[in-house]
């Protein structure tokens, strides 16, 4: 025991888990060569497998621990790691090309092959699922490399090259979940853990079939009891795997059905064949009774011939569907005789190139025990513990929370990889925000997003870390799930609408209204808590009830409500720069230049870009120039030049009913002519001045009357009865109702810009007037 103690070298525990039988080696490599220091054979007691899948797992790892503790005792070592093949009757393999470009020459290492290597997987694992109709989850058990090529040429190694592009033909097998799933646990269930895993046909290969014959169009079989595991190689690579769930229990099954005996029994009776011309046995009666050699044959061989004509179809169809140069065969379930020589009868090749191949493939394999095994059985275990030295690992396992997960391993594994296997939460390792707040502002909807709460917290072997960082096998990953922050809160003093205000005039005082919000039609206060599905208005008014309250003011029923110079109600809407009076007297249309409330009076102070007011007239407003049509104008006396009719009347702003020229008072006429004597202007030329004459002459002499023509929304609008007009003089000769707003404002354009209420305007203007949205 101590002498093993002293062995050299990292032991490598194989398994090999079978349908009839489960073998373990333990042994290590030096150079070429492999050592095994022991070995240890338990048989099922129940079928609790069949086909090569597990069916009663923890029959299955009672057996396995109990192999463990037989080769913990013969080395004197504790095992914890093993490593293990695959085999099913489900299994399938894609065959893909992969390439890899360099950004220029680099020699090709370890780590680029290897990259290489989990592209091609990961590629033919893509591929593989476009097929698969199956809802089945599949899991890569192995793969192979069939041919290397460097800059596009092939190549037999690509380690050491300088090389812009390397690329490789590589064929992966697939098995599903659960037949994989069972053997992860029935391993678990013995107290060890899987560091690698390899399909049952490679590892068998890599004792049968040494890389020197691997030129040759050859096929391995391996025959267990369940499967038949098939692998083909030509031109220095392994090319194609297949199974076929058949091999040797269906004997046993034929054997016991012949001679009414358990399962058991009959593979005594089976194995007895080779070694006994007669065989004795009991059958279920309790009965003794004996067999002879020749008809154990005698009742197997239809099936043996079948099994036989199954694996040729497999191979032939593997191989593009032609015969292979020669046949190993290797397993317990192929050595009943007359085996191989069905095989190469269907195969149509000699008899001996179909061979069962045991130690003779052994030739760099040293056995410790002096007891060991040599033959065919033990290929497939010994190929499993070099499967170890000759391919990574596919799967690392890694405990997620305290949950052992396997992940296949691509070389760029991250804490994310492993959350994603344990179905953790996706939003369990982001902040999450807290509920957020929907609602309307002016009809449009918006929402405010909750606050976000702490993020996830993470931590790899105790060290912290994020989603990004690195895992290896065997890693501690431990998640603690992120938070959610508090839901949206929002006050309407917190909107950026809140704050506004509005200016109207009441009672020639300019007051600064705030703009209030309804909430679902109810008035709230900026402190108001917005709910979800809220419905909030700013209103861009007041009614003259709202005003009053404003302004703490009682108005009776006796007062008489004008906005806007028009007859209004307490209900009345009053917009942005309305005027409002609330007066015992009952105004009359004249009496705005009394009061001081027509429309030119209600904006007489506007506002200016810092919030400021001045008047009007103090307002240094530029006009463009705009050139002025000459026109006729009558002369005092009415003559022809001036015309009798309507020109005439035009001439002092008055016009009688019936269309004729109106004659001036004669105080207006006295006055006119008195001015005209102190500016020694001849009243009778007035009417001779044209358009530009005349209003420089009204603008030096303001009481003299002039009409303008303007343009009003596209039609033609004469202003008479002044001397100078301002914009909002328009609105005494347009049909437009201040009173019924039909918008949120109203908007004025001047020449194509906006306009100001108290603006001069002149002859040729153009003038836009309407409702805002």
């Amino acid at each position: 025991m101590s002498e093993m103690m002293k062995i050299p070298g990292q032991l490598v525990f194989g398994l090999d888990i079978g349908t009839r039988s489960i073998v373990g080696t333990v042994g290590y490599k030096t150079g070429e060569r492999f050592h095994v220091v022991a070995q240890c054979i338990r048989e099922h007691e129940t079928r609790a497998m069949l086909d090569g899948q597990i069916h009663d797992i923890h029959k299955v790892g009672s057996t396995i621990n109990e192999v463990k503790i037989c080769l913990e005792e013969k080395t004197g070592r504790k095992l914890t790691e093993v490593c293990i093949a695959a085999a099913g009757r489900v299994l399938r393999t894609t065959t893909t090309h992969v390439e890899y470009e360099f950004s220029g020459d680099k020699e090709v290492d370890g780590e680029d092959i290897y990259a290489l290597d989990s592209m091609g997987v990961e590629k033919a694992y893509e591929e593989f699922l476009k097929n698969d109709n199956t809802d089945l989850k599949f899991y890569c058990v192995g793969y192979s490399v069939v041919r290397y090529y460097l800059n596009r040429y092939r190549t037999k190694s690509l380690e050491g090259h300088k090389a812009q592009v390397i690329g490789e033909d590589i064929i992966a097998t697939f098995l599903p979940d659960d037949v994989v799933d069972g053997l992860y646990k029935a391993v678990g269930l013995a107290g060890l853990e899987v560091v690698n895993l390899t399909l049952e046909p490679i590892a068998a290969i890599q004792v049968a079939i040494p890389e020197t014959y691997r030129m040759l169009n050859i096929a391995l079989v391996d025959v267990g009891a369940g499967t038949s595991d098939i692998s083909i190689t030509k031109d220095g690579s392994i090319v194609a795997y297949g199974m076929i769930p058949i091999a040797g229990d269906s004997l046993t099954e034929v054997i016991a059905r012949h001679c009414l005996v358990d399962f058991k029994t009959a593979e005594s009776i089976k194995r007895g064949v080779a070694e006994k011309e007669s065989i004795e046995y009991k059958d279920i009666m309790g009965l003794s009774q004996s067999i002879s050699r020749e008809k154990v044959l005698e009742v197997t061989a239809p099936v043996l011939q079948d099994m036989a004509k199954q694996v040729s179809d497999k191979i032939k169809e593997l191989n593009g569907d032609k015969s292979v140069s020669a046949v190993f065969v290797v397993g317990g379930g192929g050595r009943l005789e007359g085996y191989t020589d069905a095989l190469a009868k269907e195969l149509e090749i000699q008899n001996e190139r179909v061979a069962i191949r045991g130690e003779e493939v052994m030739q760099q394999i040293t056995f410790y025990e002096e007891d060991a095994r040599k033959d065919s059985l033990m290929v497939t275990p010994i190929g499993i513990c070099l499967s170890f030295y000759e391919q990574s690992n596919n799967f690392v396992f890694v405990y997620f929370n305290d949950q052992r997960i396997k992940l296949y391993d691509n070389n760029k594994l991250a804490v994310v990889d492993a959350a994603m296997q344990a179905e953790f939460a996706n939003d369990g390792l982001f902040p999450k925000r807290g509920k957020a707040l929907n609602y309307t502002v002016n009809g449009k909807q918006r929402i405010a997003r909750g606050a976000l709460g702490e993020a996830a917290v993470i931590k790899v072997n105790g060290n912290e870390a994020d989603i990004h960082t690195p895992i290896h096998a065997n890693d501690q990953i431990k998640v603690t799930e992120s938070t959610a922050g508090e839901p949206a809160a929002l006050d309407i003093n917190q909107l950026p609408e809140y704050g506004a205000t509005m200016w109207v005039e009441v009672n020639e005082t300019k007051i600064e209204l705030p703009e209030f919000a309804m909430v679902n039609g109810q008035l709230q206060s900026g402190y108001y808590s917005i709910q979800d599905n809220d419905s909030i208005e700013f209103i861009k008014f007041y009614t003259v009830r709202q005003i009053a309250e404003f302004m703490d003011v009682i108005i009776n029923q006796d007062l008489n409500i004008y906005v806007n110079n028009k007859l209004a109600d307490m209900d009345t809407k009053v917009y942005e720069n309305f005027s409002v009076i609330w007066t015992m007297e009952e105004l009359q249309l004249s009496d705005r230049d009394i009061y001081g409330t027509g429309a030119a009076d209600t904006y007489a102070n506007l506002p200016e870009d810092d919030g400021s007011y001045v008047k009007s007239e103090e307002r240094n407003v530029e006009r463009p120039q705009i050139e002025e049509i000459d026109e006729e104008m009558p002369n005092a006396s009415g003559t022809a030049e001036a015309g009798s009719g309507a020109n005439a009347g035009e001439a002092d702003g008055t016009q009688a009913a019936d269309g004729s020229a109106a004659s001036q008072t004669g105080t207006d006429r006295s006055r006119t002519a008195a001015d005209s004597k102190e500016l020694d202007i001849d009243p009778a030329d007035i009417g001779k001045i044209n358009t530009q004459n005349q209003e420089a002459f009204a603008k030096t002499n303001g009481n003299i009357k002039r009409s303008v023509l303007v343009t009003v929304n596209d039609k033609q609008i004469r202003l008479e009865g002044k001397a100078e007009y301002v914009f909002v003089d328009v609105f005494d000769y347009i049909d437009f109702d201040l009173s019924m707003p039909q918008g949120s404002g109203v908007a004025t354009e001047l020449n194509g810009r906006d306009a100001q209420y108290m603006e001069p305007i002149q002859s040729g203007d153009v003038i836009k007037i309407y409702w805002k949205d």
